[in-house]
This record gives structure tokens, sequence and C-alpha cells, in this order.
């Protein structure tokens, strides 16, 4: 009895090491694709000067770019823990994404902190609602913006009309802020699915500092 428990404890450790060890290097080259696309779409303006991964789902790479895009740039790529079965579910229950932060300081130092995120909401009708709408009247309204701040102008700040435009819809969030670093963006990897994709990351990235400076002067 006791040597069948020790050979299924022996078969369960070769078990979760072969997954940790496959799930890892899946993780790896993952990240490092990740890595490439954007480095391929900086188009020689900026460079991957340094990496290092964090633990078995997360690698940060600090970028250098000319001094008029960003300073002290870096991305940190996280991914699933698939290494770690209860977590990867975990992640999944949660419907949390896989995602790419960037992160850096800018020219012009904002005046107040200011944070964007993007929250999109959806309804399933009933059947029987569906079958009587044939006379109703469907409008598609457009974006909704809640602020809490007390003065807002009618004109949206630039900042804002980026990251609604169709230029940042893969962006979940956006964060300005005094301290460094000054902005913070963050997308789903999975919008990240080529060079194409990854050089509009950039441009929107460079739009959203320009309309900082534009917001500041």
């Amino acid at each position: 009895m006791e040597r069948l428990l020790l050979i299924e404890a022996l078969a369960a450790a070769a078990v979760g090491g072969v997954w940790y060890f496959f799930f890892t290097r899946y993780n790896h080259r993952r990240g490092i694709q990740a890595l490439r696309w954007v480095e391929a779409a900086c188009s020689g303006e900026g460079r991957i000067i340094y990496a290092r991964w964090l633990d078995a789902s997360r690698v940060q790479a600090q970028l250098r770019f000319p001094t008029h895009w960003f300073d002290h740039a870096q991305v940190t790529v996280r991914l699933f823990p698939r290494a770690v079965p209860f977590q990867w579910l975990l992640c999944l229950f949660r419907k949390q994404k896989e995602t790419l932060t960037f992160e850096a300081d800018l020219d012009y130092v904002p005046s107040s902190p200011l944070d964007v995120r993007r929250h999109r909401w959806f309804t399933r009708g009933h059947t029987s609602l569906l079958e009587d709408s044939q006379g109703w009247t469907i409008s598609r309204p457009g974006p909704v913006v809640f602020t809490t701040r007390p003065q807002w102008t009618q004109e949206l700040p630039p900042v804002v009309h980026t990251f609604m435009t169709s230029r940042g819809h893969s962006l979940l969030n956006v964060r300005f802020r005094p301290e460094s670093p000054h902005l913070t963006a963050t997308l789903a990897l999975e919008a990240l699915s080529d060079e194409q994709a990854a050089a509009g990351f950039l441009t929107v990235l460079r739009d959203l500092a320009a309309g900082a400076s534009t917001s500041r002067q």
C-alpha cells in the first residue's frame, strides 16, 4: 500500500513538473514574441535595451526612444499563470485578460492626475421581447463619459478624445500623473496580434502624449 502511494506521489510530481516546465516555456515564448512585435513597431526609432522575467508569467523590458518621444520607458507583459493550474483557472473565472502595460515619463509633466478606464456593458433581450421588436426604433448612442471632476467642459480633452476614438479602441485604461511614470497605458495582449497592431499601439501612445502636452499649454 505504501509503495503504491509512493508511486502515485512520484507520478503526480512528474506530471506537475512537466506541466510547469511546458507552460513556463510557452509563456516565455509568448512574452518574447510580444516584445519583438513592440520593438519591430518602433521602426528603428526605439529599441529594447534590457529585459527580465519578474516571475513565470511576467516579463518587463526597458526601451529607449528619442528624447522627444518618451523617457524611462518600459513595458510589462502579464500572462496567465499557466504553470500553476489553480491560479490559471482563477484568472479565467474572473474573466481577466493577458495585458501589456506601457509606462514612461513625458517632456510635459501632467499638472494633475487623470485616470481613464474603459467599460463595456452588454445586454441580452428576452425571446418574447425580440419577437415584438419589429416596431422598435433602435439607436446607437455614442460613448458616455462619467467623470469625478467637479468642472468638466463640454469639449473633451485631447487625451480622452484619443482614448474614445477608434485608434484607442484596444486600450483598457490610461493614467496620467505628476509623479513618475507620467503615462501608463494598458491594452489586452490579444489586441497585439502582430507588428502592425503594435505599431498602431505606439501611434496611440504618441497621440496620448501629444494630447497631454496640448492640454497643458
